[in-house]
């Protein structure tokens, strides 16, 4: 198996009959997925889409997310997965640097494309989507089941997908993931948790986050199970949704867990069908882990990964031992060592950066080799997160060499967002920090010198970075200071 147009091929001839997505009560299964997948993608061909081209998909936890996903793989196009939460400011830089052909959206999202459009040099063909059954120009596409791609020879070493995360320059990187990295990451659910086809995942934490892509998505498909989508959530909906699902395993940020943890009234649940949780994004607190499996039954397991790396790197074993507060040994495949400043291993308990390689390491950065050659110098990945290894070979993260803020679990830059703050005509001097939150992590916090030929307040100032910056991007607190 050589891409992951052979891998959704095969798990769907396999598992026809099966339910393979569950959305809002409806139910589509595995030979209904395969010729949606078929269908979309013969329509993209038609399009004028080819082998290495850019597709791109700004959808949340719906149905067409997969559709769209694997219409790509199908075709040799690569997938750009972008967020949901991009104001048109971002959405233009992101459309502009990727290069995309296409542009995919729900019909309520569109406006932000349309807003900056004719700001665009060569503007991508808008294809909107009012929900998988309804009336639209995405329907008209998946809506002929007979439909067929022409075949595209694809290898481990295309480009499958394009994840943009925040560059230390202040603008976001497209990280470049090949098939074989993404196959690699399908196996996850099997290999590591013993997964089968009995398994249902639910997916809470965004497809456009790799995270939620590799562990929600493709490692559930990888073994035939089931996915239930939400596009949005509230604790009542997804302790619904584990009962009355049998949800057997959920994988998201820590303020989920949290979440659950504090959740009243969650003992009128039965989330007997859930096998495990695994948390990541950020640091959860160690005296959770055991909280969670008293009061659910499940055990909350903590693991490591990056956008560059597919994104998983390590997690606590379920079939083994586990250490709270450690993100525990490489998954099979992945090597993880801890590097001094000159590149030299360091030894058992030393804190050094933590750096990977393996076969989940990218490609690199699309249109960015300078940055692609600093961070995978070598030979390894270089996450710039800081770290120790235990005699038993877990690893335990102990800070950040590079200035990022993680907050519910997407990472944020603060060269980023100063400079959208230098961009109001109020600031003079912009720094932002993070700020240490139970549920989000970290909160964004600025600290910001007035020109004083100008007036602004905290609010002032907030909305115009709501203006610029996805949400979770937007300082929380905003403090005016003499000097930095």
């Amino acid at each position: 198996m050589n891409s992951l147009a052979e891998m959704i091929a095969e798990v769907c001839s396999q598992h026809a009959p099966r339910v393979c997505l569950i959305h809002e009560g409806n139910r589509i299964t595995y030979g209904q997925f395969h010729r949606y997948v078929d269908s979309l993608a013969a329509g993209l061909q038609n399009l004028g889409v080819r082998k290495g081209d850019r597709v791109a998909l700004m959808l949340p936890n719906c149905p067409e997310f997969p559709i769209s996903y694997f219409a790509c793989q199908k075709i040799g196009a690569v997938a750009v997965t972008l967020s949901v939460l991009a104001t048109p400011y971002e959405l233009g830089h992101l459309l502009t640097d990727s290069g995309s052909r296409i542009l995919i959206t729900q019909e309520q999202t569109a406006p932000r494309f349309r807003e900056i459009a004719d700001e665009l040099a060569v503007p991508p063909t808008l294809l909107t989507t009012r929900g998988l059954h309804e009336p639209s120009p995405f329907r008209e596409l998946v809506g002929d089941y007979h439909a067929k791609p022409a075949p595209v020879a694809i290898g481990e070493e295309d480009g499958a997908v394009m994840i943009y995360t925040s560059g230390l320059t202040g603008r976001p990187l497209g990280a470049v993931l090949t098939h074989g990295n993404l196959l690699g990451q399908s196996l996850l659910l099997k290999i590591v948790f013993g997964g089968t086809a009995e398994d249902r995942s639910l997916a809470v934490i965004p497809f456009f986050h790799a995270f939620g892509a590799a562990t929600n998505m493709l490692a559930a498909l990888r073994v035939g199970g089931s996915i239930c989508l939400m596009e949005r959530f509230t604790l009542e909906g997804i302790f619904n949704t584990i009962q009355n699902e049998g949800v057997t395993y959920v994988c998201a940020v820590p303020r989920l867990f949290i979440g659950m943890v504090f959740q009243q009234g969650a003992e009128r649940y039965d989330l007997g069908s859930l096998r495990f949780c695994v948390t990541g994004g950020a640091a959860m607190p160690v005296e959770f882990f055991a909280e969670f499996h008293r009061r659910f039954g499940a055990v909350l397991l903590e693991g490591y990964g990056l956008t560059e790396a597919g994104p998983v790197c390590s997690v606590n074993p379920l079939f083994g031992v586990q250490k709270p507060g450690s993100i525990g040994p490489p998954i099979p495949g992945v090597e993880l060592a801890i590097l001094d400043e000159g590149g030299t291993p360091l030894p058992i308990g030393r804190e050094g950066e933590l750096v990977v390689r393996g076969g989940n390491v990218m490609r690199g950065y699309h249109n960015n080799d300078e940055a692609t050659r600093e961070v995978l110098r070598g030979g390894w990945l270089h996450t710039g997160d800081l770290a120790r290894m235990d005699e038993d070979g877990y690893f335990f993260i102990t800070g950040r060499k590079k200035r990022m803020i993680i907050t519910s679990g997407f990472n944020v830059y603060p060269k980023e967002v100063e400079d959208v703050l230098r961009m109001h005509p109020a600031v003079k001097e912009a720094r932002v920090e993070g700020k240490e939150d139970l549920l989000r992590g970290e909160i964004v916090r600025a600290l910001i010198v007035r020109d004083p030929a100008h007036e602004a307040d905290e609010r002032q100032i907030m909305r115009h970075c709501r203006r610029y910056l996805s949400s979770y991007k937007v300082p929380r607190e905003v403090a005016f200071v003499e000097k930095l």
